[in-house]
Parts: structure tokens; sequence; C-alpha cells
């Protein structure tokens, strides 16, 4: 978890770390730890943006739900599930957002519903709500018009409904809502995907609770098939609940594709993929020479750089930051070669580089800072193997 003022960065975009993710196996949204969905994509994870403030807060969409006074925040997922839980803490009372996308049976996950659920847990909390989608990566006009407790969103392409159980506005081509909550007291908003004239389909609190519970239920039963007991349980099912929600569940894939060789002299990171795949033994001399080479030359208390640029320059501008992935694989690389303090000293180390949530950025900076594409899910493949071997061979 982690504590901050309510999206108060100068600049208005929070960190890449500074974010929680959410899904329904089809699609995923970025929650910040504000409060704010800055990025989310519908209805596949490849299809335009609908919310990207994460790349242009002006013209890019969000939808934003936060509290109408100065909040410090903590953000933590319900455990063992990919439900989302943004806590504040104002000078007047604590409340949450409950955020999830349902994973629904094939006939109702062409809606892909993402669920906003508002709690007061203690005294009293002023919210405040806008909702401001921009279709087609901000490129693509669209408009608004109000219905009994609804709104609908219409660009050419895609058309969604925001159902509340507190009164919405409109404001131009957005949406907004203000109000209060005392303790015990709930709202709901829900945003919907609707196509052929479908009609709205609201949201109540009754409905909310049981799909909260639906969704609890279905991630934890998923979790239940890891085998994993190992020193790094926590880490392991979290980067296993990450990797599943980055997969496409209609064909299997997951979301990016990572890894280039570049053949020649020069030492690449994409090495320690040899003993991994048995390309090479994990003893052979010729391979421990070249882990030895790798590491005093790539690598940088546990972080691995991808190459180096000065060794074999890639013609672009800025320092690269050291990837993730490449620094799960060296651990597993020292593990199978028996280095095993040094194995579980890089991997220990590695584990303090994920956001407050477990979640790990494509890139870390050499201060420490994420980078690149978020969250990255080989680095968690890569997590869990190297986790897995090194327990193994731990004893």
């Amino acid at each position: 978890m982690t504590g901050a003022p309510a999206r108060a960065t100068p600049d208005r975009y929070l960190p890449i770390a500074d974010h929680g993710l959410i899904g329904d196996l089809r699609t995923a949204a970025l929650v910040g730890t504000d409060g704010t969905i800055d990025w989310y994509c519908c209805p596949s994870f490849d299809s335009p943006s609908v919310f990207a403030a994460l790349l242009d807060a002006d013209r890019g969409g969000s939808f934003e739900l936060s509290p109408a006074v100065r909040a410090e925040t903590k953000q933590f997922y319900f455990p063992d599930t990919n439900v989302l839980i943004t806590r504040f803490f104002t000078e007047d009372g604590l409340g949450e957002i409950q955020d999830f996308m349902p994973v629904g049976d094939a006939a109702d996950a062409d809606r892909h519903r993402l669920i906003r659920r508002v709690v007061c847990v203690r005294g009293s909390i002023p919210f405040r709500a806008r909702v401001s989608p921009r279709f087609g990566y901000g490129t693509q006009p669209h408009t608004v018009r109000m219905l009994d407790q609804a709104a609908l969103f219409t660009s050419e392409a895609l058309s969604l409904t925001l159902t509340s159980t507190v009164p919405m506005k409109a404001h131009e081509t957005d949406v907004c809502a203000e109000f209060a909550l005392s303790q015990g007291e709930t709202a709901v908003l829900a945003l919907d995907r609707v196509r052929d004239g479908t009609p709205p389909r609201g949201c109540s609190q009754g409905e909310a609770e049981s799909e909260f519970t639906a969704t609890v239920a279905f991630w934890r039963h998923w979790l239940q098939q890891s085998r994993y007991r190992g020193r790094w349980r926590e880490m392991v099912h979290r980067s296993a609940l990450t990797l599943k929600l980055l997969t496409y569940a209609p064909t299997g894939a997951i979301v990016a594709a990572f890894v280039q060789y570049e053949g020649g002299d020069v030492l690449d990171a994409a090495l320690l993929m040899m003993p991994l795949t048995r390309f090479i033994a994990p003893h052979d001399p010729v391979w421990l020479s070249t882990l030895d080479a790798l590491g005093h030359e790539l690598v940088s208390d546990s972080l691995v750089w991808r190459y180096d640029p000065k060794a074999s320059p890639d013609g672009l501008d800025g320092d690269e930051g050291t990837f993730s992935i490449c620094s799960f694989w060296y651990v597993e690389a020292l593990t199978r070669a028996g280095r095993l303090d040094e194995a579980r000293l890089a991997f220990e180390k590695m584990l303090t580089y994920a956001n407050h949530v477990g979640l790990y950025a494509e890139e870390i900076s050499h201060t420490g800072e994420q980078l690149g594409n978020f969250p990255q899910a080989f680095t968690h493949l890569a997590l869990i193997s190297a986790a897995f071997n090194l327990d193994r061979a731990l004893g």
C-alpha cells in the first residue's frame, strides 16, 4: 500500500507506478492512487482508448472519482483477487472505492462492465466524479444524452452507458456528479458498453454487491489452482493474478510481445535465456564465463541492462532503463549455475522495485522509477519462474 495526497503532482501526471490494474480478461483499466481511471481501452486490450489521460491530461480522457476535500490515499488489492481498493483518509472520515470488472459468461462479457463502488467507512465525506471519455485516442467526437439515472455516450465506433445511484448532470460532453456519504452509505457508478440499441442496464447497490462477491469468488477459485507454497508466495500469487489479468480469454494470448536478440560479439542480456531454454548447460564453462561477463558489464544491484549502448549504440536519445524481465532471468541463471546466495540476494533486491500493489513495469530507471509498459506481463512470468526454481534449489 502507499500513502499520497490525491493528484497533487504539479505536472498533472501520476507516475505509472502509482496505479493498480483491473480487468475482465478481455480488456483492462489503470486506476491511479488518487482514484482516477486514466487508461482504458474498450472492448479489447488492443482497441482504441476511451480514457488516456495517463498520456495526455488535456485530450486523453479520464474517469475521475475522489473526495471533494484533501485526502491521503492508500491502495491495495482485496486479498487473493484483482479487485482494487483505494482508500481515502480525510479530516472528517474514511472512504474507499472498490474498482473491479466482473468476469462474466460469454453472453454477458460483451458489456465489459466496469463497476466503481464508493463506501464511506467512517465519518462523512463529500465525493465528486467526472466522466470524460475521449474515444479513438481522443480523435473521435461524441455526444452525451441524459437518460433516467443513466448517461449515454455515443461515438462513431463505440457507445457506453454510465449508470449511477447518485444524481448526475451533463457538462458539455462530460458527465459530473457531486454527492456526500455518511458512515455505512454507498454509491455505485457503472460503465457499460452498449450495442445494437441495447437498453442501458442499471447497477443497483444490491447488484453491485452480488457482482463484487462473484468477482472475488472467480479470482480466488482461479488462484486455488496454484501449487506454489514457497518462500515468496504472496509475490508469486500477485504475479500470477497479474499475468492472468493480462491474458486475452478468447485466445489465451498474453498482452505484449517482448524479446529480441541481436547477434554479434556484444553482450546482450537475451543471452540469459540460453540455460533457461536448455540451449546450453547451466554449468558449462563457456556459459559460466559468459555469466560472469554479463554480471560485470550489464548488472548493477541486481538490475540488468539489456545491452551496453556505448558498445552497441541504438541511435535513441536519452538513457535506457534496466529491463525487469532480464533481472529475473539473471536470478534464474544464477540459480541454475548453483550460485544460490547471489541468486537469493538479487531476487530479494528485485522485490523491492515492485510498486505498492506488487506490479512491475517493463523497465526501471537508475533512481528506481518504473518506466515503459506497465504492468508488463512477461516480467511477472519471469518472476514466477525465478521464484519457483530458486525455491526448489534452496530446498
